[in-house]
């Protein structure tokens, strides 16, 4: 009679989750096929090795017991929404005492992936757990926000007391959260997403503090979800860091970041340095492309770019040296000249934050005329925004190495150093640098006024600017600003690699 009994609660059971599963959900799986997008559960087998995975919470449904059938919503609201759990990530590929990541996917699928009460008490026992237990997060966040219709809960009026949204941020420099977003993120959806540390976004993605139901309710009128926060948008303002095709490749690009803050990685490759002598131009006056210095540099196909089309004067990204993780910065001589405006300080103060919160060195590469000036500038908060990056640079703890490629001047430069040639551990530049209090040809316009406007002859004033522009340079060249100690070592573009190694001891 036992035997009986437990056989009977053992198929109950299988039943019970067999209703959770895509198997048994045709419809709602087949729609999201007929989108070309994937369902929660083929994520999940997509994000870690399933056999190691366990779950939370698999049986919950929606708080909706007394307005719909008890059976149906066992399917229909499968897990209510979001599937918890923790399961192994990275294991072939990265050194790490342990690959256990925290994984959080929310369900379109269910109720369009909107956050109910059971909803919000999962997520909040996971962030308990990934607390406990230390663990890195990756969360994909597709979904509408908040959920007005769980009838269930009879004794809660505001639903401000939920402790989700704090309990989420509370993780910011515990644990590395990184959050991937496919299709609508809306409301609290995308109040999870845009406090990851890396937010990645398909190019499917609309992202927004409202959705269309909110916006049109509050009178400001009424628009298509895809009109709300697309991607164009969000990774052109900086929120979003790296923009993905679908979710394939956005959960690739999740597993290759999370890879950074778990350990060596198992297998590099040295690229080769020679390349590095052909990278700038003769001519000191005309661009170049700063990301063959990155690649040349650090270990091959190892660099991910953080903000690309947010801030492009400025590059951030995460990168390898012999296997060991890296944050790069870099300034883009193609845009701006170099400049730092505020868009690019931004990026950069939140970068430098990140590296500095979760220990992972950092490289500058530094060819900046300075901050980026003039009255419009300025109506962007430039004094503060661009000051921040001296608050955030006097707290760096991490090995720091700056290597200075060409221009090195004005406050710029310094924010890029951290505060000063003296804040990098090591503070190096290849012959090619030219160091000053600000460019140049401003520096000579401004010093010798008297001297260039006492020439009456325009073909005269303009050798004597050339002259003295040349007597600065020779002035602000590497190897002389290292004869008084405003910089650790001069050293060749081919070294920069072996450089960087010793210095941040990587080996």
């Amino acid at each position: 009679m036992k035997n009986k009994t437990n056989k009977n609660l053992d198929d109950e059971l299988a039943q019970r989750l067999n209703k959770t599963l895509d198997a048994y959900r045709l419809e709602q799986t087949e729609k999201r096929h007929k989108k070309g997008f994937n369902t929660a559960r083929e994520n999940l087998a997509k994000l870690c090795v399933l056999e190691s995975f366990i779950e939370y919470g698999q049986l919950a449904v929606a708080a909706q017991r007394q307005r719909k059938d008890y059976s149906d919503l066992q399917s229909s609201t499968a897990a209510d929404g979001v599937i918890t759990g923790i399961g192994t990530v990275n294991e072939n590929t990265i050194e790490s005492d342990s690959h256990a990541t925290a994984l959080i996917i929310n369900d379109y699928s269910v109720l369009a992936g909107t956050q109910g009460y059971f909803h919000h008490a999962k997520l909040d026992r996971m962030i308990d757990i990934i607390r406990q237990q230390k663990l890195p997060v990756i969360m994909l966040t597709e979904g509408g926000g908040g959920r007005p219709g769980d009838t269930d809960i009879t004794t809660v009026i505001s639903g401000l007391q939920c402790t989700t949204f704090s309990n989420w941020a509370g993780l910011s420099g515990l644990i590395p959260r990184i959050t991937v977003n496919n299709g609508y993120c809306f409301a609290g959806n995308a109040a999870l997403f845009g406090a990851g540390d890396i937010t990645i976004a398909t190019q499917n993605s609309s992202i927004g503090m409202a959705g269309p139901a909110m916006i049109e309710g509050g009178g400001l009128g009424k628009y298509d979800p895809t009109q709300i926060g697309p991607i164009e948008s969000q990774a052109a303002n900086g929120v979003v860091d790296i923009v993905a095709r679908d979710e394939d490749h956005g959960i690739q690009i999740a597993q290759f970041c999370l890879g950074f803050f778990q350990g060596r990685a198992k297998q590099w490759y040295e690229p080769k340095k020679q390349l590095l002598l052909s990278v700038l131009p003769e001519d000191r006056r005309f661009t170049y492309n700063v990301f063959d210095v990155i690649k040349n540099v650090l270990d091959s196909d190892s660099f991910i770019e953080l903000g690309a089309q947010h801030g492009k004067s400025i590059v951030t990204g995460l990168a390898r040296l012999e296997g060991q993780a890296v944050g790069v910065i870099a300034n883009n001589c193609k845009v701006l000249g170099g400049a730092i405006d505020v868009s690019a300080a931004e990026k950069l103060n939140r970068f430098m934050a990140l590296c500095n919160r979760f220990a992972i060195p950092m490289v500058s590469f530094v060819d900046t005329p300075g901050f980026m000036v003039g009255p419009e500038h300025e109506q962007q908060g430039a004094v503060r925004k661009l000051t921040e990056l001296f608050t955030t640079g006097a707290g760096i703890s991490v090995k720091f190495v700056a290597v200075v490629l060409r221009k090195c001047y004005g406050l710029g430069a310094q924010a890029m150093l951290g505060g000063s040639t003296k804040k990098p551990c090591y503070m190096v530049s290849w012959p090619t640098g030219e160091f000053g209090a600000m460019g140049l040809e401003g520096a000579v316009k401004l010093g010798f006024k008297t001297e260039l406007e006492s020439e009456d002859d325009p073909e005269k004033r303009q050798r004597l600017f050339n002259k003295l522009v040349a007597q600065q340079y020779e002035k602000g060249k590497a190897m002389e600003v290292a004869t008084v100690l405003e910089l650790d070592a001069v050293i060749y573009a081919t070294d920069t690699r072996q450089t960087l190694v010793n210095a941040l001891s990587i080996s």
